[in-house]
């Protein structure tokens, strides 16, 4: 009897350390980074973006920057009432709800309406766990092969907490 509650207890804690460390970190145009040349419709097509997934962009600074926007910014390439704009040329960005989140570069010319290949990519974040398509590792200017430090927030915070909790009263269940 005990042996099996141990074994539960064991699978128990290991579901919980799986469940956290399904995140998958994207690098935004593989290793074409976050530049002119890179196809953004294409790259976003077969994956699939979930919450507590992290997406990097990576790029020379000044020459590019990112924008937050709302739908109508993304499709008229506007700043004006950005949600965030970032510059140091190697961004993470949690996505920590589901929704759809917009991006731009804010160089002049560097994103454009009409144009098929222009510096703006859609995210579409999902709520289930990742299944990634093979994201590529870091490459591009500035780039390193070493992954991003983990974002410090409260989801990760609350998510690890939680997961204990439940290990914890697993294991009081158990010894009962």
């Amino acid at each position: 009897m005990a042996a099996m509650k141990i074994t539960l207890l064991a699978v128990a804690a290991m579901a919980v350390l799986l469940g956290s460390a399904s995140a998958v970190t994207y690098n935004v145009g593989d290793q074409g980074g976050w530049a002119l040349s890179t196809d953004y419709s294409n790259w976003v097509s077969g994956k699939k973006f979930n919450v507590g997934d992290d997406i990097v962009f990576k790029y020379s600074t000044p020459t590019h920057d990112v924008v937050e926007v709302s739908k109508a910014g993304y499709d008229s390439c506007s700043t004006d009432g950005a949600i965030n704009t970032l510059t140091s040329g190697n961004d993470v960005i949690s996505l920590n709800a589901t929704g759809t989140r917009y991006f731009i570069c804010g160089v002049p010319n560097h994103c454009s309406p009409a144009a098929a290949a222009s510096m703006k990519v859609v995210i579409d974040v999902a709520s289930g766990s990742s299944s990634p398509s093979s994201p590529m590792p870091a490459a591009g200017p500035g780039a390193s092969n070493s992954p991003p430090a983990p974002p410090s927030n409260a989801a990760t915070s609350v998510g690890a907490t939680a997961g204990f909790g439940l290990v914890a009263l697993l294991a009081a269940g158990l010894m009962a």
